[in-house]
């Protein structure tokens, strides 16, 4: 025990060690955020870009200036090679300004007298002879045609405004009118549009004003009939089935605005007399109630889907999400070609004035500032050249995989995995998935997304694959060719498809046919 208890010395020492790491720049982050962006927002990232950046802007095909660097938004490639992108023109620098402009800048901006005659293309009395003057006809016209689309509700106090109601009556109509929605239905009770009306008419007082000679009171008395005698009026507007209650009301009111002689109206009209019959699916009970034989109730039913359930939505402003293709895939010569679209292909350049400001010695602060920028601009434009032919090189290599999808259709379509992609193009899982998000491709079959082209597969009983895609694609086309009176059941087509040779379960099928919005097979039964 008789130990000092002194710690040993530690050694000091230097020695090299070599390893690999991989650091994120900025420029490569900004090429992998690029990568995920979709068209329109790779639009508004370029906008922002021009805005905080005085040595990039857009290049203008009509008025090329002197700059050194360009986007080419040309691009095509052949399936045979997705190994590596061709561009049919590569990135090209502009020409030489004209001879009339190799003044330097300064020189051209110092002159400050014009010549006494400058030549012109046009008279006055050329330009302003037949202009119309403020608030001319024609100012409304124009007025007109840039106003947008009409209301439903605008439409109805148009109507009301030709029809002859009496002052009362048109606060009534005012009142059942704004309690009109979209659908063309309305959504208040007739005790609480009365409350309304009323609440209006306390508020006003007799007035000595006349209308037509007639003195309007105010403090007439309303009650549940006048509104209802309003409504049935307002029912008469365009269009057909407009201010009704419900769905039956609506179809019933569009029936009567049909010719007397319309074929079977009024045998649909009494098959709407028992709608709750026809919502349950008891036929037997309506063919009954109605004393129609099939053929008639069958022929009234067709009469009665030609109807408009919702009347107003044709007054509805149309505001889809209309898509821009990325890529446009076309047949040639008994080949599929793949392309860019050039459409909507920023084409960036370097400002080529500022560019030559630089200094290479100067280190004061303007100079510092624009070589930042400067470099800036360079790796903006470098990373959406990366961009594109990525977005080229992936989108080739999917459709030489889906080449069977375009000539026959969906149930032809190939079980696909990101990492058959990735492995073939030669990039990571991470970069596939980011350049095919909301990246959009334009076949002869119709606008889908790149990743509508990724599936998982199903064994087959002869050891192959089947895309979950083309299965989803049988189903459809078996409950579309099925018979009405007799559906397939999840269990029929699952053995339907063990027939030819896709083992696929029958949870699996209903999994699939819900993801279809495909009813079950009781929803989908119909005795006539």
């Amino acid at each position: 025990m008789g130990g000092s208890g002194r710690r040993p010395a530690m050694k000091l020492s230097l020695g090299v060690k070599v390893g690999t790491s991989l650091a994120l720049t900025p420029q490569l982050q900004q090429a992998i955020r690029l990568l995920q962006l979709s068209s329109l927002e790779l639009e508004q990232e370029v906008q922002n870009q021009l805005d905080s950046n005085p040595l990039l802007e857009r290049m203008d095909e009509e008025f090329p200036s002197q700059s050194g660097e360009v986007t080419d938004t040309s691009y095509s490639q052949p399936l045979e090679s997705h190994g590596s992108s061709t561009e049919q023109s590569s990135l090209t620098e502009s020409g030489q300004p004209a001879e009339d402009d190799q003044r330097p800048l300064d020189a051209q901006m110092e002159i400050t007298q014009l010549g006494d005659e400058l030549p012109v293309d046009t008279q006055w009395d050329d330009v302003f002879s037949q202009q119309g003057t403020a608030g001319s006809p024609d100012d409304e016209e124009r007025e007109q045609n840039l106003g947008g689309h009409e209301t439903l509700a605008e439409v109805l106090r148009w109507q009301l405004s030709l029809a002859r109601f009496s002052p009362v009556d048109t606060l009534i109509a005012y009142c059942l009118i704004d309690s009109i929605d979209d659908r063309g239905y309305v959504t208040e009770s007739l005790a609480e549009i009365l409350n309304a009306v009323q609440a209006q008419l306390s508020q006003l007082e007799t007035t000595n004003a006349s209308t037509q000679g007639q003195a309007i009171n105010w403090q007439e008395e309303v009650g549940p009939e006048e509104v209802e005698v309003v409504l049935k009026r307002i029912q008469h507007f365009e269009p057909a089935g407009v201010a009704a209650r419900d769905l039956r009301e609506c179809l019933l009111l569009q029936l009567r605005a049909l010719p007397s002689d319309t074929p079977y109206r009024d045998e649909a009209s009494r098959v709407l007399e028992h709608h709750e019959l026809l919502v349950n699916h008891e036929l037997a009970r309506l063919l009954k109630m109605t004393r129609l034989t099939e053929g008639s109730l069958r022929e009234a039913l067709t009469l009665i889907k030609t109807l408009t359930p919702y009347p107003g939505l044709r007054y509805q402003a149309s505001e889809r999400d209309y898509q821009t293709p990325d890529v446009v895939v076309r047949r040639k010569d008994d080949r599929w070609e793949v392309l860019l679209n050039t459409d909507h292909l920023p084409r960036l350049r370097v400002n080529n004035f500022y560019a030559g400001m630089i200094r290479r010695a100067d280190q004061s602060a303007d100079n510092q500032y624009l070589k930042q920028n400067l470099q800036e601009a360079r790796n903006f434009i470098k990373s959406i050249e990366e961009r594109h032919k990525t977005l080229l090189k992936v989108a080739s290599c999917i459709v030489l995989h889906q080449r069977a999808f375009l000539e026959h259709g969906p149930q032809a379509m190939k079980p696909l995995i990101l990492r058959d992609i990735s492995d073939e193009v030669e990039l990571h899982e991470s970069t596939v998935s980011r350049i095919t998000t909301q990246k959009f491709l334009l076949t002869p079959r119709g606008l889908f997304e790149l990743k509508y082209f990724f599936s998982s597969h199903v064994s087959t009983s002869t050891g192959g694959e089947c895309s979950s895609t083309a299965i989803r694609a049988m189903i459809k086309q078996m409950v579309s060719a099925e018979d009405p009176r007799k559906p397939l059941s999840d269990n029929t087509i699952a053995e339907r498809l063990k027939a030819e040779g896709i083992d696929v379960a029958r949870r699996t099928i209903a999994k699939y046919r819900e993801s279809l919005h495909i009813p079950s097979s009781s929803d989908r039964k119909r005795l006539i």
